[in-house]
């Protein structure tokens, strides 16, 4: 068991010297007569509670909790008095101390005291560690060796500490800038709070102010009556992540400059100003600078949301990610469709790394989605990824991205197994778009409900 360090200042000898007494059997402790020698102490040796006098010659015990929860937010102190005075208790409490014991100091009830709050940092610890472990298991995006990635995720673990510092990440289509967001959510401590995701560009111009700020009841034609919550409402205490800002309507980015500014906004119709507290992590595959010299972004909004800026490069850009990305999707599709495939050819990893991705990390991962589901090996060779080797940048570039379908050749093909593969594929899909309602998803496949009954139990069957 961790052996947890405790502080113990207090002025008086006899006091101090009890509490140590009562304490050091079971934790580390150190004593101190003042608060400046308490402080001085802290940046190398970290306590996870400090027992703190009130009433201390120089600085004060309240003065010394402002610092301390400054410095160390998640110590916890317990205040001593020598009086029960509950106007100083009551501010001590406001600014974070966990409870208060009164002089002369009562050993078992201060032991309970101790032991209670040792044991909420001893919570604290495992709900972190099961964040980090949350943080490691759920951000794909992440996965790589490049110097580039590396940087990024020292950028995000950085600007995540902030929980309101608006942040921009800029990068082509596919390169996982949603999941970066989602990674400095979770970092943050906003993560506990909701993560809202809009795309500005699957939005009407006319619809995305009401969208992101809510209307009031009767704003306009078609509302509705009780009135809606805009998604900055939604995030509150969260994080909102506006994909595709350089969409929005020059009045829409007055309003989020407004909010940015100033943390109030009005709903669509409404007179009653708001205020809520959230992140704003915005995004663009378009050249802002661009836009803003043709007048088509403000300069202003710009800067407000682009405090950090986490520029995310293309796919094609960091090499030394592919092999690492593709090794952790093909675990996760192995996985999800119940194979066992072990890795890759030597030649498919060599394909892997030369093609060219217009469609970044997105393309890739439906490379390597498409190549599971075909593939009857152990390992996925160059046959299953229908890439052809050693495909040039031109040629990748007008390649057909439906999907393929092995050569044949004199060796022969398992066509059984290759139907059967088709149809897994595009039932899976279609009842994926209908949300598993057979009789629309026999509708996109142009079936009865009977037949796609039937021919669904024959692949379960087959399996």
């Amino acid at each position: 068991m961790e052996k947890y360090t405790i502080y113990i200042v207090d002025d008086e000898a006899v006091a101090r010297d009890g509490m140590a007494l009562a304490l050091e059997k079971r934790y580390r402790v150190r004593a101190f007569s003042t608060a400046e020698a308490a402080l001085e102490s802290l940046p190398d040796d970290m306590p996870e509670l400090v027992l703190l006098d009130i009433g201390l010659p120089g600085m004060s015990g309240i003065e010394a909790l402002e610092k301390i929860k400054e410095r160390i937010p998640d110590t916890v102190v317990i205040m001593i008095t020598a009086y029960e005075d509950v106007q100083t208790v009551v501010s001590a409490m406001k600014l974070g101390a966990y409870d208060y014991a009164v002089k002369p100091i009562q050993m078992d009830a201060l032991l309970v005291s101790v032991r209670n709050a040792l044991e909420t940092v001893t919570m604290r610890k495992e709900i972190q560690g099961l964040h980090e472990r949350f943080l490691r298991e759920h951000l794909p995006c992440l996965v790589g060796e490049s110097n580039a990635i590396q940087n990024i995720m020292d950028v995000v673990s950085k600007v995540a500490r902030s929980p309101d510092t608006p942040i921009l990440i800029l990068g082509e289509t596919g390169t996982g800038k949603e999941l970066i967001a989602n990674a400095i959510h979770y970092r943050s401590p906003n993560f506990k709070g909701p993560m809202i995701s809009v795309n500005c560009a699957s939005i009407p111009r006319d619809l995305i102010e009401s969208e992101l700020f809510g209307y009031e009841k009767g704003a306009f034609s078609g509302a509705n009556s009780s009135g809606k919550k805009g998604l900055i409402e939604k995030a509150d205490n969260g994080t909102l992540f506006l994909d595709e800002v350089g969409d929005l309507s020059m009045e829409a980015q007055a309003k989020l400059l407004r909010f940015l500014e100033q943390g109030e906004y009005y709903r669509v119709g409404g007179t009653r100003k708001r205020r809520v507290r959230t992140r704003i992590v915005s995004a663009t595959n378009k050249n802002l600078r661009e836009m803003l010299n043709k007048g088509r972004f403000r300069h202003d909004l710009y800067y407000r949301i682009a405090v950090i800026s986490i520029e995310v490069p293309s796919l094609n850009d960091r090499r030394d990610d592919i092999l690492p990305i593709a090794k952790h999707f093909l675990r996760e599709f192995s996985s999800k469709l119940e194979k066992s495939i072990t890795g890759f050819t030597e030649e498919a990893e060599r394909a892997l790394y030369n093609f060219h991705y217009k469609g970044n990390v997105r393309e890739l991962k439906n490379i390597i989605e498409r190549s599971v589901l075909f593939s009857e090996g152990p390992v996925i060779g160059c046959e299953d990824l229908c890439l052809e080797g050693t495909m040039t940048k031109a040629r990748a570039e007008t390649a057909p991205r439906s999907l393929c379908f092995p050569p044949l050749s004199t060796k022969g093909i398992d066509f059984p197994a290759i139907v059967r593969n088709l149809e897994k594929h595009y039932f899976t899909e279609a009842l994926n778009l209908t949300k598993g309602n057979e009789c629309k998803a026999a509708q996109l496949l142009g079936l009865t409900r009977d037949t796609f009954r039937y021919r669904r139990a024959k692949l379960h069957q087959a399996a």
